[in-house]
């Protein structure tokens, strides 16, 4: 099997720290736990792999993380003590956090 890319290392670590959050995640208009919103991401990216799509992190977050394929309605969070807010700026301070606590390579 082909060794992982950094940006597939980044992309699944994000998609984990979605479901380590204790956020909820708005999609279409219904919310779900962290648990599910997780498992919808890591579908989206892996169908989107299966179809040899491939790019950066924040590419991702850009094209599959943060909006419906469908409706194109912008993804919500809802996180414990924080506004209501869109998925997209969410999502981009988790990568930032990733990045600052990876290990130098």
């Amino acid at each position: 099997m082909a060794q992982e890319s950094a940006s597939d290392a980044e992309i699944r670590a994000l998609i984990a720290r979605l479901g380590d959050s204790d956020c909820r995640f708005q999609r279409n208009g219904r919310w779900y736990d962290a648990a599910a919103a997780q498992a919808h991401l890591q579908r989206k990216y892996d169908w989107a792999r299966k179809r040899g799509m491939s790019g950066d992190a924040e590419s991702f977050i850009a094209q599959a993380a943060t909006r419906s394929s469908f409706s194109g309605r912008a993804y919500r969070v809802d996180c414990p003590g924080q506004a209501q807010a869109e998925a997209a700026p969410w999502f981009t301070a988790r990568l930032a956090e990733l990045r600052t606590s990876a290990p130098p390579r």
